[in-house]
């Protein structure tokens, strides 16, 4: 997956964490594409706002001097959490085709389960009923939706907090909107312990 280009700042901290053994300026960014959580470094002299767009990308990044890498929802700052939603709102907002497509678009998880059930508060009814108003016609806004299906009262507020929860539970097997976490890099010792195992499994040393 190709990494982030833009990001926005969520918190920015002039003089870091308090709890971090070296002084340098830091802020947490969520990407603009994917949602990828990340920590950088602003350059020196440079001070970032909240809800700031800024570029993260691998060229020359005029506010940014190192992308540190990406972290966790459990290591988000209180700003950046008390900051979180409305920014993801912010991002979905600027990118409404995207979004409401995903109504138009959704598919099937299952034979049991579909997309459009994720998001919460949806339910089986409601989505059979937007299965059967995008065959009619497809959905052209947030708001058309709602109008159209009488059981979804705000279809933007779904997709936001559908973003919030695959953020924060990052053992979700369906990731809709939000880079999955990366998967940990197997250790080779215990790959290669656990390939000389498998066909001795009763063997004793």
């Amino acid at each position: 997956m190709t990494a982030e280009e833009y990001g926005f700042v969520l918190d920015y901290m002039p003089t870091g964490k308090s709890s971090a053994a070296k002084t340098e300026p830091l802020a947490q960014l969520i990407g603009k594409e994917f949602f990828t959580l990340l920590e950088v470094v602003p350059k020196t002299g440079v001070g970032l706002t909240i809800g700031e767009e800024v570029y993260v990308g691998k060229d020359d990044r005029p506010k940014i001097e190192l992308v540190k890498g990406r972290i966790a929802y459990k290591d988000l700052t209180s700003n950046s959490l008390s900051e979180l939603e409305d920014i993801i709102e912010q991002i979905v907002l600027s990118q409404k085709e995207k979004f409401i497509n995903f109504f138009n678009n959704s598919r099937a998880i299952s034979l049991y389960r579909h997309q459009l059930e994720l998001l919460p508060g949806l339910g089986k009814k409601n989505m059979l009923l937007i299965l059967d108003e995008r065959e009619k016609k497809p959905f052209s806004s947030f708001e058309e939706v709602s109008q159209r299906v009488k059981g979804v009262s705000d279809a933007q507020k779904m997709i936001v907090k559908r973003i919030v929860e695959e953020l924060e539970v990052p053992e979700d097997k369906h990731y809709l909107f939000v880079r999955p976490p990366a998967e940990p890099r197997e250790n080779r010792f215990n790959r290669f312990s656990s390939n000389q195992n498998r066909g001795y499994s009763s063997r004793r040393y």
